[in-house]
């Protein structure tokens, strides 16, 4: 254990600048990984899509994201190493996990959130292909002296991890109320944005993590870290993920993708392994009127919200909206219908509605006070779940997008949601 622990110092000395947590330490191995183009394809693609056309400093990248869970996890991996309240880690499993950690993302592919309805693929399952597969597999083996298929096994959770504790540990502690990933995305899309919302006390959090038997726990002094997680993923997801605006864009942008997959101008396959400038370039050379939404998204042309409604879940229409097939034959008949107003054929494509995707916020996480633990969720806080689950539906809008150029013709537009 102090072994593990003295190479977690000695060997990552090589820094990285890095706005939101300065020095990065790297070793030599992961300085060369990082270099490859798998790794390096991540600096362009943007974190947050579109959202720059509403906060101008949204224009960090998924690779920084990365650089920052990568160093979150390390630190994570110092206090457990410290506190030696676990003997089941290895030199190999650390390395793994960190590996896992660096490269969690590098399956990602352009507004890969916001196609979450398509008929795409996992992003977590790009990544475990890349991670798996020659040249990257044998690079991983060689710098770093790791198993690939244990890399990925971290990542994506379909992969059996063959009763491995220590990878289903490191599962845990990658993917849950307090990883890495959230407390990055959190503090660095809330630094870019220039917002106060999504900022964790995170070296604190850190320092009051614990080993559980299976499972990373967070001592119970530190009850409030969840509960600010909590509610700054809420202001987070109320003033930036899905602010208007960017709804609008991103809506706009997967219309096009939606309309072009139906119509098989494009294939699933032709989205992935690809950056921002790629995503843009292969769907402008196109000639597929519903692409010119993406167009208008690049020229900061957006169209115009003219109806919106809180999402119900005990509106059987409002269900039914969620189908994204449903929601498509609605926004015909509403375009069917301004076309009469309009006297001239309004394609489908003006006509867009939006739903943002149920999210949740996780409460499942291990409190620990002396030899006792218990769930945050039976915990005496006010984030209770019925308190957590209202914050996801004051969250979920019903919005019905047209262009500028059409938002004289009616506002009689609720009659056609039930």
């Amino acid at each position: 254990m102090t072994s593990i622990l003295s190479r977690l110092y000695s060997e990552f000395t090589l820094p990285i600048r890095d706005p939101l947590w300065n020095n990065i330490y790297f070793s030599s191995g992961f300085k060369e990984i990082i270099s490859l183009e798998p790794v390096q394809k991540l600096g362009r693609i943007k974190q947050l899509g579109p959202a720059f056309h509403v906060y101008p400093g949204a224009v960090h990248t998924r690779l920084n994201h990365s650089f920052g869970v990568f160093h979150l996890s390390r630190k994570i991996m110092e206090t457990f190493l410290t506190s030696r309240q676990a003997d089941f880690f290895t030199d190999e499993g650390v390395r793994t996990f960190l590996c896992a950690a660096l490269l969690h993302d590098i399956g990602h592919f352009p507004f890969a959130h916001s196609l979450k309805e398509l008929p795409l693929r996992d992003h977590e399952e790009l990544s475990a292909e890349i991670i798996t597969s020659s040249p990257f597999a044998d690079k991983l083996k060689k710098v770093l002296k790791v198993d690939p298929q244990s890399v990925a096994a971290i990542i994506d959770t379909n992969i059996d991890t063959g009763g491995n504790s220590e990878l289903n540990f490191y599962r845990k502690v990658l993917s849950g109320t307090l990883d890495p990933d959230k407390l990055d995305y959190l503090n660095r899309d809330a630094f870019f944005c220039g917002v106060p919302y999504g900022i964790q006390d995170t070296d604190f959090i850190i320092r009051k993590l614990k080993v559980s038997s299976d499972s990373p726990a967070l001592d119970s002094s530190a009850i409030m870290a969840v509960e600010n997680l909590l509610f700054s993923k809420y202001l987070m997801y109320k003033a930036v993920y899905w602010h208007k605006t960017v709804r609008i864009a991103t809506a706009m942008i997967k219309k096009a993708i939606f309309m072009g997959l139906e119509d098989r101008v494009i294939t699933s396959g032709d989205l992935y392994n690809i950056d921002d400038d790629e995503f843009f370039r292969i769907l402008s050379k196109r000639d597929y009127p519903p692409f010119s939404l993406i167009d208008r998204v690049i020229k900061r042309d957006f169209y115009k919200s003219v109806m919106e409604l809180s999402y119900n879940p005990d509106n059987s229409f409002h269900r039914k909206l969620t189908d994204l097939h449903f929601r498509n034959g609605l926004s015909e008949k509403i375009a069917s219908y301004l076309s009469k107003g309009a006297g001239f054929s309004v394609p489908p494509a003006s006509v867009i509605i939006d739903i943002p995707e149920e999210i949740s916020f996780e409460v499942d996480m291990k409190i620990s006070a002396g030899n006792r633990e218990k769930l945050f969720s039976d915990s005496k806080s006010v984030f209770t779940p019925s308190v957590v689950e209202g914050f996801t539906g004051s969250l979920r809008m019903i919005r019905l997008f047209i262009p500028g150029e059409l938002t004289e013709l009616t506002e009689d537009y609720e009659d056609f949601f039930g």
